[in-house]
């Protein structure tokens, strides 16, 4: 089996670099090659492919800027292999990582997989906290972080494996942005397509962001929800309500606070968080990283449900098309 990893990047070179430095060190000892997809970057990483074309297995291409997908799509469509491995520019791959997503494969063979992230040392505090954020059991269920507690796994492109069988039934990726790792996803299980979590195929996800570009991402999380829901209605969850729920809960606890001095409501928010800093600080060895997590927790669910409760209105209530109502959520392609 060839493995092709298929990395799109915008403006990103210097993220590229540390991408495929951490891919010199793989231990798997078969060839794999490496599709770079630029994508309408005026940054450009092409030299930064030639500085390893001793080393790997490199085929570069620029497009015009179409967004991620379709440059999934486009890096796939030039691919040599049979399986598709993708990753996002942000990440540093572990050198057991082929190694582990082949022996997965040998074992329990699926045409789409996908893995977690962990944060290495060296990521800033605040990186950190957003990788808490994000991977803890105690916001996202741990499913980024490892767990497999869950009835069907739906795949995130940063960490994500696909077979060119599979690829060339679903056409890839859609055109809407965040949303199109989710999407796949159901469109491969109505093709009768199976998905895994493999825990031990995990990359560290730097995730490039600071808080108000954090609020921006999951804000848009929120709303590619509703439409996704709209889409598959048979896939729908009641836990895909829970940030927006845990954001009303909230400012509902602080007037229940000051009109008739209930408290107990609140109190279940403090010891919520104060749990949520207890566990960050003893995961992170850092304090400051606890106090940050909340930071971090806090934008995921107020961003996340914000989101999620204006598109809800928009596509559920008021019936109106996605493509209108959130153009900024749609490439032309």
């Amino acid at each position: 089996m060839l493995f092709s990893l298929i990395i799109p990047v915008y403006n990103r070179p210097d993220e590229v670099d540390e991408l495929l430095e951490s891919l010199t060190h793989s231990t798997y000892e078969d060839i794999f090659e490496i599709v770079l997809v630029e994508d309408g970057s005026s940054l450009l990483c092409k030299d930064i492919a030639q500085k390893y074309g001793d080393r790997l297995d490199i085929s570069y291409y620029y497009k015009d800027n179409s967004g991620p997908g379709d440059s999934r799509n486009y890096g796939m469509r030039k691919a040599r292999g049979d399986y598709f491995i993708i990753f996002d520019s942000d990440c540093i791959i572990p050198k057991e990582y082929l190694s582990e997503v082949d022996k997965a494969l040998e074992q329990n063979y699926v045409d789409c997989f996908g893995g977690p992230d962990k944060a290495l040392d060296s990521f800033s505090d605040i990186q950190k906290a957003i990788n808490f954020a994000m991977t803890s059991f105690l916001t996202t269920g741990g499913i980024r972080g490892g767990s497999e507690k869950i009835g069907k796994f739906q795949p995130r492109s940063f960490n994500m494996g696909l077979s060119k069988k599979a690829f060339d039934a679903s056409k890839g990726f859609g055109n809407i942005h965040p949303g199109e790792d989710p999407d796949l996803s159901i469109r491969l299980w109505n093709l009768g397509f199976e998905t895994k979590l493999f825990t031990n195929a995990y990359v560290y996800h730097k995730r490039r962001i600071d808080w108000d570009k954090f609020s921006v991402q999951v804000n848009k999380f929120g709303k590619a929800r509703p439409i996704l829901n709209s889409w598959y209605p048979r896939y729908n969850k009641l836990t895909f309500f829970f940030p927006s729920l845990f954001i009303i809960g909230f400012f509902v606890s602080i007037a229940l606070l000051l009109i008739f001095n209930f408290d107990y409501l609140l109190q279940l928010y403090f010891i919520y968080f104060l749990l949520l800093f207890l566990v960050s600080s003893y995961q992170n060895k850092s304090i400051k990283i606890g106090f940050l997590s909340l930071i971090a927790v806090w934008n995921q669910f107020y961003g996340y449900g914000l989101g999620f409760i204006k598109s809800y209105f928009k596509v559920i209530i008021l019936k109106q098309k996605p493509q209108e109502a959130f153009p900024e959520l749609f490439f032309k392609i």
